[in-house]
């Protein structure tokens, strides 16, 4: 498998991916990403921005993320709760799977180069949040000894259920 930032050639795949996990929650009756969100735009701003990576395997792409070190604004209000960490974070968005890849460690290898990435960015945590209903997400973020912090609200005012990892320093 190969980690590596996205380019603009490879958007028609990742749209295939994020299209597969819209409706996959749209079976699961979760309203998550059903308002044409990510879409085409949204991908290439994230490559534009140099925060959209993705895992290949072999010339498969087999899944996507946005990983970002800057301040989140929807992350500067928590309510129940707190966050573990002030110091610098990366924020994981916009993560998904190809379908015939789910439950073959994809998210854990997702998981490990963000931390690796934070790591070089000298940032204290990796921040994500999901749906309260996105229980396959909640278990991957949990499985990686994320720490529930809280509820954060999207800019369109979606709540969600907010998380927070300090990265160790070795």
């Amino acid at each position: 498998m190969n980690f590596r930032k996205a380019e603009n050639r490879d958007i028609p795949e990742i749209i295939k991916i994020i299209n597969e996990a819209q409706n996959y929650l749209r079976k699961q009756g979760i309203d998550q990403w059903q308002n044409n969100y990510p879409n085409s735009e949204t991908i290439k701003d994230d490559i534009k921005q140099g925060n959209s990576y993705l895992i290949q395997q072999g010339r498969q792409v087999i899944a996507t993320a946005a990983i970002i070190f800057a301040e989140d604004s929807t992350y500067n209000y928590i309510e129940a709760g707190e966050w573990i960490s002030e110091g610098k974070y990366g924020v994981v968005h916009r993560v998904a799977v190809a379908e015939e890849y789910k439950g073959q460690g994809i998210m854990a290898e997702i998981f490990k180069n963000t931390y690796k990435l934070a790591s070089r960015e000298n940032a204290e945590s990796i921040r994500i949040d999901t749906h309260p209903e996105n229980l396959a997400m909640q278990r991957a973020i949990e499985k990686e000894s994320f720490t529930y912090c809280g509820i954060i609200y999207t800019s369109e005012g979606g709540k969600r259920l907010a998380y927070e990892k300090l990265i160790s320093k070795t």
